[in-house]
């Protein structure tokens, strides 16, 4: 096989890609959306007559790059998990999670049952239904951060809240993914329930027991090559045994193995330097390579009027589910009514880890890849909308701290 044949196409990823992430920055719209335009142009060269450069032996070559860059985007998810944060908030922030992962998660699978079925259907149909609540329940709140970091307000009640209940999110999300691909073995693969949540469990005991070694051991070793370019290279290689392990071991997804991995070595003293360098090895060519190749695999042909209005129906459930419950939970914490809506919104944004729960989600079988227009069209919709809600709800208090400041000058 002429396995060098991946190397145009990687080259063209790898060009475009970077083009397009630019153009989306100046529109304050995420880099993965850039990345996936790239890959669904490119996707259209599949048809033309003649054409040698997207052929079934560089998808296959494109697959297993995009399988190493979903590795690396989870291990640094899980690098940037700040636990102390979590701490300092309590238990509003553990609700206020549980609520943002309950309700989107329920009007997702309300959604799915409307048009698949929810009755009286096959085991492998509710568990699909179940999987697009899933992928609802991911947040990420890059966009969120940037703009209250803009406005000043990033640290305050609001700010800490948001961050606190995204990073506890994204743990609880991970988990619930697990259990659920988990559960989706069919045939010989099929394995009780009870199994599926003893694995899942054992994984993450172990997971603690072998952390706590792996990071004594770690901050030893940074101890005593401080700054050293070792201690990204063996997190590297942590991550990568953590992936294997939880997939090979424990019938746990390897994702949740690298985002486990990351949350290990969040502690390390050390750890922008190995959350900066394993996101250069990432982002110079797993990372756009795993995005492109979603848009290079998407399938338009699928595309229904009933799709279509599933799609609609599933972009609203996405928006309206992180607002009504984080905010009703944060009325419930007794934030006011005004700050229980900024914490909504702020949580509405959407990103890389919906994606890599579709992703993981086509992978098994348990959805249509045809919902990935949508997908990142919630994306596009909540990376647009969530700054100028935002701007809006804080634009009162901003006037007011102008007004303030403004009060020395005049009197001089």
């Amino acid at each position: 096989m002429e396995y060098y044949s991946v190397l145009l196409p990687l080259a063209i990823i790898l060009v475009l890609s970077k083009v397009l992430v630019k153009f989306c920055e100046r529109l304050n719209l995420p880099s993965v959306v850039g990345m996936l335009l790239a890959g669904i142009i490119i996707g259209f060269v599949k048809f033309i007559p003649g054409q040698d450069i997207i052929t079934a032996t560089s998808l296959e070559g494109l697959g297993f790059i995009a399988k190493i860059g979903v590795i690396f985007i989870m291990f640094n998810a899980g690098l940037g998990t700040d636990i102390k944060s979590i701490k300092s908030i309590g238990v509003p922030a553990i609700l206020i999670t549980a609520a943002g992962v309950i309700v989107p998660m329920g009007l997702g699978f309300v959604v799915a049952c409307l048009f698949n079925g929810g009755f009286g259907v096959p085991k492998e149909v509710l568990l699909s239904n179940l999987f697009y609540g899933v992928i609802l329940t991911a947040t990420s709140v890059s966009v969120t951060v940037a703009t209250l970091r803009e406005m000043g307000k990033l640290h305050g009640k609001v700010g800490d809240t948001i961050v606190a209940a995204a990073i506890l999110d994204d743990i609880i999300g991970v988990i619930v993914l697990s259990v659920v691909i988990g559960f989706s073995g069919t045939g010989a693969n099929a394995e009780a329930p009870s199994m599926v949540i003893l694995k899942t469990v054992l994984f993450f005991i172990a997971a603690i027991i072998v952390g706590y070694i792996c990071n004594k051991l770690f901050r030893a070793i940074e101890h005593k090559f401080p700054h050293h370019r070792l201690l990204p290279i063996l997190s590297v290689a942590l991550c990568f045994f953590f992936a294997y392990a939880s997939e090979a071991w424990f019938g746990v997804a390897d994702i949740t193995g690298a985002f486990v991995a990351g949350i290990v070595l969040s502690g390390n003293p050390e750890v922008n330097y190995i959350e900066r360098k394993s996101d250069i090895m990432g982002y110079m060519i797993f990372t756009p390579v795993f995005f492109a190749n979603i848009g290079i695999t998407t399938e338009f042909g699928g595309i229904s009027t009933e799709l279509i209005f599933f799609g609609v129906c599933f972009i609203v459930a996405g928006l309206i589910g992180k607002v009504i419950g984080c905010g009703t939970a944060a009325i419930a914490c007794k934030y006011g009514v005004r700050d229980s809506l900024k914490v909504g919104i702020g949580m509405m944004a959407r990103a890389e880890v919906a994606l890599v729960c579709a992703q993981k989600g086509a992978e098994f079988g348990m959805i249509n890849t045809s919902i990935m227009p949508f997908i990142v069209i919630l994306i596009v919709i909540s990376s647009f909308t969530t700054p100028i809600v935002l701007r809006k709800l804080y634009r009162k208090e901003l006037e007011k701290e102008k007004a303030a400041q403004a009060v020395p000058v005049e009197a001089k």
